[in-house]
Parts: structure tokens; C-alpha cells; sequence
């Protein structure tokens, strides 16, 4: 668990922590979303905040973003390369990368103070994500939710979280992480194949001194890639939970990850600014870029979703 000596770290010494490096000084209000697509060899992330997405190609060390008509809180590769799967706040949306159009699907917790928040596809292709409280304090009143390849909603029979986070799944698809950031847990349970879950138990406890678990992506050996925000680092954690490896990060709060490139090598964390004052960002200049690492393991292909949208259905 998080707070226990390091077993091993790119082949460093016991206890020693590979340091990521800035690659896009984006100054992103609350940048997460990390997401490599490997079908065209850039990476993709988004400003919750500043309702904006953005794209990276590493090859021609280019950025291009698009404007959101409201904020953007995840989103998901597509079977279809046209299009992205979009989680805004209040709603799920198919978007066209060509013409920026938005076709909307289903609204998320019409009626509560909530917005979607986390999210992945499981090994299925269905999109999986869950939901944030957004009064303060936050309270336990979001779900857990799949968008199935018809577009159907379903929620999960999973804890209510105050926050959501971490959601990723084991490279056989059999076990589904997720978490409540403000109880520092990580959790895990049983996925099946035709969408049930079960056996829903504790994976890792944090411990450092400071830190909660925000997003997750998996390696293909297995082990969970989580972003501590305001922990300033990322901790690998193998299939039972014990923490492997740890890369620090220049900046107090990194927000996700993905494993990208053209190895699947390169572990790509997203950060953000908000809640740092002018003082803060004085000290932590490098808030709301994107770092980079090259740990000792390869990641997965990230799973796209499978459903597709109606053609003519479009509305901005």
C-alpha cells in the first residue's frame, strides 16, 4: 500500500522515485482525462474547468483544443476514429472530431447538485464512469454508471461516491478499480463479462501523509497507475494492492494518467491549478501542465467504445 518501502522503480534503488519532466506547459485550470490513442499516435486530455479539449501530437510537438459548450469531465476513444464519446457535466455525447458537433445521448442525475466526473471503457467497449457531488462539503450522493453499446444507462450497484475517480480495469477485464477520493481508498471488485459486479472490497489504503487517489490507468502486467492529487506523485500498485514503483511529479496536483507513445511506454499525468492562489502558483509554477516519465512498463491499447451514433441526430 501507498507508504510502504518501494519494491522496485526502473531498476533503481529500494526507495528511490523516477521524476517526471514538463512536456505541455498547458496552465490548465483542472486538466485530467489522459488518454492515449493509439490508432493515431497522440495524446488527448481535458480542462474540466475550461470547458476545453485538447489534443497532442508528440511527433510534431503540436497542440490543437476545441471549446466545449459546457464543462468536459472525461471522454473515450470511439470504435468509430471520427468520433469521441464526450462526459460532460450534465449529459453523455458522441462528438465529431471533423465538424465539432455534438449529438447528445442521455442526461447524468437530472435534479441533483452532481457532474459527471471519472471514466474509462471496459474491455467490452462500454463506457463506464461515475459522478461528483458539487456542493461543499461534498457529500456521498454520486453513482457509478455504463453507457452499454444500445445507449442504454444503467447505474451500478456499487457505494455512492462524493467524488469519483480512479475507474480503470485489469488487462483481462475481470476486475474494475474505482474510488471515492476523499476517503483515500481505492476499491476493486469482480466485472463480469455480461456486466455484473460483485465481491466490491478494499484494493489500497493510502497512508503518505498527503494525497488522495484520482485517476487510474493499467499496465499490461497488471498494476494500477494512480494519480495522488496534492500528493505531488503517481504510485504503481501490483494485483494485490502493494505499491511497486512511484514517479514524483513537479506540481501538487496530478490528475491522471495513461501510458502512450509509440511503445505504449512513455506515462503521460495530467495536472491542475485550481485552488492555488497567486502564492501557491509562485511556488508551483508548473500547475495545469502535462508531465512525462518513461517508467519499466508498457500499457494497453485504451479500450473504445463500441456504440455508434445516429447519423442526423446532431445538436450543438
Amino acid at each position: 500500500m501507498s507508504g510502504t518501502p518501494v519494491m522496485q522503480s526502473n531498476g533503481q534503488q529500494n526507495g528511490q522515485a523516477q521524476r517526471a519532466a514538463l512536456a505541455i506547459d498547458a496552465k490548465c485550470a483542472l486538466g485530467e482525462g489522459a488518454t492515449w490513442c493509439a490508432r493515431s499516435g497522440r495524446f488527448y486530455w481535458t480542462d474540466i474547468e475550461g470547458a476545453r479539449l485538447w489534443r497532442y501530437d508528440p511527433n510534431e510537438q503540436r497542440s490543437t483544443s476545441w471549446t466545449m459548450p459546457e464543462r468536459l469531465a472525461t471522454f473515450a476513444l470511439c470504435a468509430d476514429p471520427h468520433y469521441l464519446l464526450l462526459g460532460l457535466a450534465s449529459r453523455i455525447a458522441f462528438f465529431d472530431l471533423a465538424t465539432g458537433e455534438i449529438e447528445s445521448i442521455v442526461d447524468v442525475e437530472p435534479g441533483l447538485n452532481t457532474r459527471v466526473n471519472d471514466g474509462r471503457c471496459d474491455r467490452q467497449g462500454r463506457f463506464v464512469f461515475g459522478t461528483k457531488d458539487e456542493g461543499a462539503p461534498v457529500r456521498p450522493i454520486g453513482g457509478f454508471y455504463r453507457l452499454n453499446h444500445d445507449l442504454t444507462l444503467e447505474r451500478l450497484p456499487l457505494p455512492a461516491p462524493a467524488i469519483s475517480n480512479s475507474i480503470a480495469f485489469s488487462p483481462d477485464g475481470a476486475t474494475m478499480y474505482f474510488c471515492d477520493s476523499p476517503t483515500r481508498e481505492i476499491r476493486a471488485c469482480d466485472y463480469r463479462a455480461d456486466g455484473r459486479v460483485a465481491n466490491e472490497h478494499l484494493f489500497v489504503r493510502l497512508t503518505d501523509a498527503t494525497g488522495e487517489p484520482d485517476g487510474s490507468t493499467v499496465d499490461a502486467d497488471g498494476g494500477l497507475w494512480n494519480a495522488h492529487w496534492g500528493g505531488g506523485r503517481v504510485v504503481r500498485y501490483d494485483a494485490n494492492g502493494l505499491e511497486t514503483e512511484r514517479v514524483t511529479v513537479p506540481t501538487a496536483q496530478p490528475s491522471c494518467v495513461a501510458l502512450g507513445g509509440a511503445r505504449l511506454a512513455t506515462l503521460y499525468v495530467t495536472s491542475a491549478r485550481v485552488g492555488l492562489d497567486a502564492d501557491a502558483l509562485r511556488v508551483d509554477p508548473l500547475a495545469g501542465g502535462v508531465f512525462v516519465a518513461t517508467p519499466a512498463r508498457r500499457g494497453l491499447p485504451e479500450p473504445v467504445f463500441e456504440g455508434a451514433p445516429v447519423k442526423g441526430g446532431f445538436a450543438r
